[in-house]
């Protein structure tokens, strides 16, 4: 038996620590918790990307009673992006949530398996690294590629 080392790198840094880019792509992340569908989970979920052409696409999560029909924050914003600029890159993710009350979490937010598993795509379609912010109140996660969150990943049929 091999025990193995994954390397992953993770910035953890305040928001003033960011360029004008990152901090703005966040806003406008926090900003699309305002038009999230939670009437069964309360957890209030935007997302943002900023594409190749300066494009910015906002998705947040929409929930359905009957599960799993909803879509998370990240995969709105990535479809509609790629529904509307399919031959543009997603340069840049920021997520952000509000909690059961309102609140914006202190700490950040990790995209589920499925939306991970889409950002995979995202990055293999595109041949280039998606340069990613998980926004928290206390802190933000920064990290260039999805291999940072998902280091063992699916990526062959």
């Amino acid at each position: 038996m091999k025990d193995l080392k994954l390397n992953i790198q993770i910035k953890e840094c305040q928001l003033d620590e960011l360029s004008d880019i990152d901090r703005s792509i966040i806003n406008m992340a926090i900003e699309a918790t305002d038009t999230s569908y939670a009437p069964h989970s309360h957890f209030r979920v935007g997302a943002c990307v900023l594409l190749a052409d300066g494009t910015i696409q906002r998705g947040c999560n929409q929930e359905n009673a009957a599960f799993p029909a909803g879509i998370c924050a990240e995969r709105s914003a990535i479809f509609a992006a790629g529904a509307q600029h399919p031959d543009q890159a997603v340069k840049i993710l920021a997520i952000a949530a509000r909690g059961t009350q309102g609140e914006l979490t202190q700490e950040p937010v990790s995209p589920c398996g499925t939306c991970r598993q889409v950002m995979i795509e995202t990055e293999k379609r595109f041949g280039q690294p998606i340069h990613i912010l998980l926004y928290g109140q206390r802190c933000v996660y920064v990290m260039d590629g999805i291999h940072n969150l998902m280091p063992l990943s699916f990526t062959e049929f």
